[in-house]
């Protein structure tokens, strides 16, 4: 694993927080975002080895930011998980079609999002 750094995009901080806890412990570096402008600024200067992105974000939606930086040749490999409480097959349908590598929803189990988290990683 080379670039350990993760950028974790929620709009609420307890999620941010709780997963940054958690990702350290694992051996990730964390930053984050808590809107949509913001996530995609922090991806283009930060370079991050993966993107855990929820969908429902003030001033731009996860939707955009993930299609935003999976058509530009410069990001197009940064792995992005949506995590989010958008739990319809067509939501889902929509977050893979925008360039999501993974899509968990919440309420969800920290034990599956770190094993997605080290397959993409790898």
């Amino acid at each position: 694993m080379k670039n350990k750094k993760i950028l974790i995009v929620d709009d609420e901080s307890d999620i941010i927080d709780t997963l940054s806890f958690r990702l350290q412990q694992e051996g990730y570096a964390c930053i984050s975002a808590a809107d949509g402008v913001e996530a995609l600024k922090k991806a283009r200067t930060e370079k991050p080895g993966l993107i855990i992105l929820d969908i429902m974000l003030p001033k731009m939606n996860g939707y955009k930011v993930s299609r935003l930086l999976k058509f530009d040749e410069k990001y197009q490999h940064i792995p992005i998980i949506m995590l989010t409480a958008k739990t319809q097959d067509s939501e889902r349908i929509t977050g893979l079609e925008t360039g999501a590598d993974g899509y968990i929803t919440k309420p969800f189990d920290m034990d599956t999002l770190i094993a997605m988290i080290q397959k993409h990683m790898q």
